[in-house]
């Protein structure tokens, strides 16, 4: 007999410690998912005091001198692909690179890659990354994180070496789909903040065009925790879809395993019994 019933049920005990696993990974990737969007809140808050500060400082500059979306002279362009950090996320890195891919010029352009699984997956493509660092493992480091980006995309803004940037991210989606989104973050788009005259104006210490500058920095740092704190849940997110489908699978194989491991203890015991009524005629 080319396989025993003994060598099954280790296979069987192997699967089951699997599951048990699979279980905790899903379990983790849940947690995780769920704390990420719970920040999400506290994120949208900040971001949305630096839009009020936006709008009262614009009040500050004629409206021949605000600025506005094109004033920038052209230059190159930044794409940052938050990508994974961990594996056992499907698709996850494949579908944000396709977008980052989508999203680059032909000519004069840079990739950035966060996650060291997205990395991978990008020198796997041939891809030319141009910055990268880790991605989070939790969400309490997406403001260390943010804060990297940022001084990497303005040290090149800084330099003239760039005029545009662009974010890639998946988002958490209630379906089975994994949905990725595509965010301008420079030329930075004044005219989404409205001028507001409020009372009891603030004392300006800065001329207004330094206060707008370093708003709109402060701004695109909220967008990038946003970013990336997205990012997070939505990779957690297809994590757990995955150890869904792993666990059926192991479920399937389980069954399997222990079917065959039935059916093998049976002949073997039909084989015993054989051998022993053959022994009884030969003795008698």
């Amino acid at each position: 007999m080319s396989e025993r019933a003994s060598d099954v049920e280790a296979r069987i005990g192997t699967v089951r410690q699997l599951s048990v696993v699979i279980t905790a990974m899903r379990g983790i990737a849940a947690a995780r998912s769920r704390e990420a969007r719970g920040r999400l809140e506290g994120i949208r808050a900040h971001a949305a005091i630096i839009a009020r500060a936006i709008g009262r400082a614009l009040v500050h500059l004629p409206a021949p001198d605000r600025p506005g979306a094109d004033g920038r002279p052209p230059g190159g362009h930044v794409v940052v692909a938050l990508c994974a950090e961990q594996g056992f996320a499907g698709v996850f890195n494949e579908r944000v690179l396709d977008a980052a891919v989508a999203a680059m010029p032909r000519a004069r352009s840079e990739l950035f890659v966060l996650g060291d699984r997205g990395l991978m997956v990008a020198e796997q493509r041939g891809l030319e990354v141009a910055w990268s660092a880790p991605m989070i493992g939790h969400v309490d480091q997406a403001v260390a994180l943010a804060d990297r980006i940022v001084e990497a995309l303005y040290e090149r803004l800084r330099a003239g070496r760039v005029s545009d940037v662009t974010v890639i991210h998946a988002v958490p989606n209630a379906g089975a789909s994994l949905h990725v989104v595509e965010k301008r973050l420079v030329p930075f788009d004044f005219a989404r903040f409205p001028a507001t005259v409020a009372s009891g104006e603030p004392l300006l210490t800065l001329p207004a065009p330094v206060l707008l500058a370093r708003l709109a920095q402060e701004y695109v740092f909220a967008e990038v925790c946003e970013a990336i704190t997205l990012s997070f849940a939505a990779e957690n997110e297809a994590r757990m879809r995955a150890m869904i489908a792993a666990k059926t699978n192991v479920a399937a194989t389980l069954e399997d395993l222990v079917s065959r491991s039935r059916r093998l203890r049976q002949e073997e015991i039909t084989n015993e019994i054989i051998e022993l009524a053959g022994g009884a005629s030969s003795a008698g």
